[in-house]
C-alpha cells in the first residue's frame, strides 16, 4: 500500500506530502483546487508520459515519490524478472528536468519508463472517467470475465499454445512463399545446371588446355624453331658445345701454370654439362612437337564451350563456373528439401492448432460457466445501489482462435423494467456506468492482490441513501485493498478513515495547490459545507455529525 507520497515543483503544487490511511482516504477540496493535478503526478509515478511544460518551477526539476509497503504481496518475481532489488519497503521515484528529460528510479536503482510503469502496474490502479468508458471495450470485458472467473492463469496457458502456433504458422507461410518463389525458377535453374553438369567440368584445367592449344596452333614454327637451336647447340660445325669443349681445351693446356685459368676451366665446364642437357631437352622437345589436327579441333571445341558457359553465366574462370554450377545445385536442391521441412512443420503446425482448440474450449466452458453467477452479483449489487431493475448480460458467440480465446463477449444492460438489454454505449447514463464500474471493482476486489486502488470521483450521478451505499462499498473493499477516493459528495467524504482537503493558497506572486489531513472538527465543519454550501447552517454540522457517526457501522449487504 501507499504509505508516503511527495510532490515537488509540478503544475501547482510547490511542494506536497499525503499520508493515506492504511484503509479509505478520501480527498475533497474546491474545483481547480487541485485534485486532478495531484492524480495526475501519481500517474507520473506510475510511468505516464512526462512534459516539461507541467513544472511549477521551470527552472527546477519535478520530483514525485512513493513510498510503499508491499510485504505480504508476493512481488518479488517481480522485480526478479526486471533484475531489480527487491525490498518489502518500495520506493518508486520519477523526475523531470527543465529541459523535459524523464529518469525513473525503484529503489534507487536507475530504470527505464517501461520497467516503472510494470512495478507501478503492480502497486496502483487508478481509475478515472476515461477507465469507466473502458468498461464498453470488448477486450477490457474479457479481461474483467477472466479475472472474476480466477482464469488468469488458465488464459496464460492458452496464449503460450496459441504464440507457439502462430509462430509455426508463420515460418510454415514463410517456407511455403520460399518455395512457391522456388518452384517459378526451378525450371530454368534445372535447364541451367544441367547444362553445366553435362559440360562435365570437374576434370578440365582451363589454363593445361589453353597452353597445348597454344602449342598445337603453332606446331609447324615450335618444330622448326627447336630445330635451329638444336643445330647453334651441338649439330653445327660452329655449334656451342663445339667452341666450348674447344675453350675448355684451351684453358687446360694452361691450367696447370695458372690458378684462375683453373678455376675459369672448371666453371666452363660446368656450362658444357648445362649446354648439353639443354641440347637433350631441346632434341627431345622437337620431336615431341607434331601437328595433331584432331586434338587441336578437340581443344577448339572444349574451350569454345567453357568460353562460352562463362559468358552466360557472367564469369572469368573455371573455377568461378564451378562455383555457378555448386550454387544451382544447392538451389536445385533445396526445394527438395524444403518440401520436406514444409511437411515437417505442417504437420507441428496441425499438432499446436489441436493443442490451441482444445485449450480454447476448456477455456470457453469455464467462461461460460461464470456468465450466470456475474450477471447474478452484478445485479444484486445494482439493486443496492438504487438500480432494482438493472440488467447486465453477458452475450456470447464464438470466433477464429485469437490471442485471448475463441470467444466474443459483449456486455449487454439496461436500468430499466421491461427493457431489451442493450451495448453499454447505448444503454448506461454517466451515472449508471460509474456504478456499474464501482459494482465490477467491487466484485474484482476479492479477486486481485493489487495493494492500492484510487478512485477519482466514481460517485458520479449518485446522491442521498445510494451515496451512502457506495461509501459503504468502498469500506467493504478498503478491508482488500488500500483505497484513496476523490470524491464530491458528503456522505463518501464521510466513509473514509482520513479525509484530506486539497485547497488554492494565493501567495503574491502565484497561486499553489496544498493538501492537508483534517482533524475530526475539521471534517464536521467541511461535511457540512458540502451539504449547505458556503454558508454553513447548524442543521448542516448536525447531519455531518450524523455521517460521520454511521461510519463503519453497517455492512453491505446484497438485496
Amino acid at each position: 500500500m501507499l504509505v508516503d507520497l511527495r510532490i515537488q515543483n509540478y503544475a501547482l503544487i510547490e511542494s506536497l506530502e499525503l499520508r493515506p490511511s492504511s484503509l479509505l482516504s478520501i480527498i475533497t477540496g474546491e474545483t481547480g483546487a487541485g485534485k486532478s493535478i495531484m492524480l495526475g503526478a501519481i500517474g507520473l509515478l506510475l510511468g505516464n508520459r512526462a512534459d516539461s511544460k507541467l513544472l511549477f518551477n521551470t527552472a527546477k526539476k519535478c520530483v514525485i515519490e512513493g513510498q510503499f509497503d508491499i510485504s505480504g504481496y508476493h512481488l518479488q518475481d517481480i522485480f526478479e524478472a526486471e533484475d531489480i532489488d527487491y525490498d518489502a519497503q518500495c520506493i518508486l521515484r520519477r523526475e523531470i528536468s527543465p529541459n523535459g528529460k524523464s529518469r525513473a528510479f525503484v529503489n534507487d536503482t536507475p530504470v527505464t519508463v517501461e520497467t516503472l510503469r510494470k512495478v507501478g502496474a503492480n502497486l496502483m490502479d487508478i481509475h478515472s472517467q476515461h477507465d469507466t468508458l473502458l468498461l464498453g471495450d470488448a477486450v477490457f470485458q474479457l479481461n474483467l470475465i477472466d479475472l472474476y472467473a480466477g482464469l488468469v492463469p488458465t488464459r496464460t496457458q492458452y496464449s503460450s499454445a496459441y504464440r507457439q502456433y502462430r509462430k509455426l504458422a508463420a515460418d510454415l507461410k514463410h517456407l511455403e512463399d520460399q518455395v512457391a518463389q522456388a518452384n517459378k525458377e526451378l525450371d530454368y535453374h534445372s535447364f541451367l545446371l544441367n547444362e553445366l553438369e553435362e559440360a562435365r567440368l570437374d576434370g578440365d584445367n582451363q589454363e593445361a588446355l589453353e597452353q597445348e592449344l597454344k602449342e598445337l596452333e603453332h606446331a609447324e614454327e615450335i618444330k622448326q624453331k627447336l630445330t635451329y637451336a638444336l643445330q647453334s647447340l651441338s649439330e653445327g660445325e660452329y655449334c656451342a658445345t663445339s667452341s666450348l669443349k674447344e675453350a675448355s681445351i684451351m684453358l687446360g693446356h694452361i691450367a696447370g701454370y695458372s690458378e684462375s685459368a683453373r678455376q675459369l676451366k672448371e666453371r666452363l665446364e660446368s656450362c658444357l654439362i648445362e649446354l648439353r642437357d639443354i641440347a637433350d631437352e631441346t632434341e627431345l622437345a622437337e620431336q615431341r612437337t607434331e601437328a595433331d589436327p584432331r586434338r587441336l579441333e578437340e581443344l577448339q571445341a572444349r574451350l569454345t564451350v567453357l568460353y562460352n558457359l562463362q559468358r552466360k553465366h557472367q564469369v572469368r574462370d573455371l573455377q568461378s563456373l564451378l562455383a555457378v554450377r555448386d550454387e544451382l545445385q544447392q538451389k536445385v536442391g533445396s526445394v527438395l528439401n524444403l518440401d520436406k521441412e514444409i511437411g515437417r512443420l505442417r504437420k507441428d503446425a496441425e499438432g499446436a492448432l489441436a493443442t490451441v482448440n482444445k485449450r480454447a474450449a476448456h477455456l470457453s466452458e469455464q467462461r461460460r460457466k461464470a456468465f450466470p453467477q456475474f450477471e447474478r452479483e452484478l445485479a444484486e449489487l445494482l439493486f443496492d445501489l438504487g438500480m432494482p431493475n438493472a440488467r447486465l448480460v453477458v452475450q456470447h458467440s464464438a470466433g477464429q482462435p485469437t490471442a485471448s480465446g475463441t470467444d466474443v463477449i459483449s456486455l449487454l444492460f439496461t436500468a430499466n423494467k421491461g427493457a431489451q438489454p442493450q451495448t453499454l454505449s447505448k444503454a448506461a447514463s454517466g451515472g449508471e456506468f460509474s456504478r456499474l464500474m464501482l459494482c465490477v471493482k467491487y466484485l474484482l476486489a476479492d479477486k486481485t492482490a493489487l495493494p492500492t486502488i484510487v478512485f477519482d470521483e466514481i460517485d458520479t450521478g449518485i446522491s442521498g441513501e445510494i451515496a451512502v451505499k457506495v461509501g459503504r462499498m468502498m469500506q467493504q473493499m478498503a478491508k482488500k485493498h488500500q483505497l484513496i477516493t476523490i470524491s464530491h459528495l458528503p456522505q463518501m467524504a464521510a466513509a473514509g478513515d482520513a479525509h484530506f482537503f486539497v485547497y488554492k493558497e494565493d501567495r503574491a506572486d502565484r497561486t499553489v495547490s496544498r493538501i492537508r489531513r483534517l482533524t475530526e472538527e475539521e471534517r464536521i465543519r467541511e461535511i457540512a459545507q458540502m451539504i449547505s454550501g458556503a454558508r454553513v447552517t447548524e442543521n448542516a454540522v448536525q447531519s455531518a455529525r450524523e455521517l460521520l457517526s454511521m461510519r463503519g457501522e453497517s455492512e453491505l449487504v446484497a438485496a
